[in-house]
């Protein structure tokens, strides 16, 4: 688990340029287009965009080997032959694993549509009510591509801009705190 904190945090702050931006632009790239287009279109059009690149460079591949007379063979050969088979212990240990996260959320569900504690229920309440605001103004993609633009840049100007951030954080605390006392 700490591996991939670790890799999260190092895509998070642009530790490898290319990387990062692979990911960035792939996530941006596809909740653009699930704003704009149907999950069904966007689905469609990657796995033909796929389909594309795989079939031309066979096809290519099969050109070139018949022009130069080789006997390369197939060139995924080597991924055609790659066991990916998920056994039945790894898949029992991954819905274990789940099935912790889920009993979890069910009893925090029940804990709070049934009023254990009302605090919290009235706090879920309100939360609730102020995202019929947050939806009425914007919709979920628009939010995920927000999320993804704030993710991926604010780390990046805080650990550039750490001092001048803090400093004028601290002014907006000490004024505050002189404002509520």
């Amino acid at each position: 688990m700490f591996r991939f904190l670790l890799a999260v945090h190092d895509l998070i702050f642009w530790r490898d340029v290319k990387k990062t931006g692979f990911v960035f632009g792939t996530t941006l790239i596809m909740l653009l287009s699930l704003a704009a287009f149907s999950v069904i279109s966007v689905v469609s059009y990657l796995i033909l965009a796929l389909l594309s690149v795989t079939i031309s460079f066979r096809v290519y591949k099969s050109v070139i080997q018949a022009v130069q007379k080789s006997e390369e063979g197939h060139p995924f050969k080597a991924y055609l032959d790659v066991d990916i088979t998920l056994s039945s212990e790894a898949f029992h240990n991954y819905v274990n694993a789940a099935m912790v996260h889920i009993n979890r959320a069910l009893k925090l569900i029940i804990r709070l549509f049934l009023v254990e504690d009302l605090v919290d229920s009235l706090k879920l309440a309100v939360f609730m009510w102020l995202m019929t605001y947050v939806g009425a103004v914007f919709n979920g993609i628009t939010l995920l591509i927000l999320a993804e633009l704030l993710i991926f840049s604010v780390p990046v100007v805080y650990e550039k801009y750490k001092i001048q951030i803090d400093h004028y954080v601290g002014i907006a605390r000490d004024q505050t705190k002189s404002i509520v006392e």
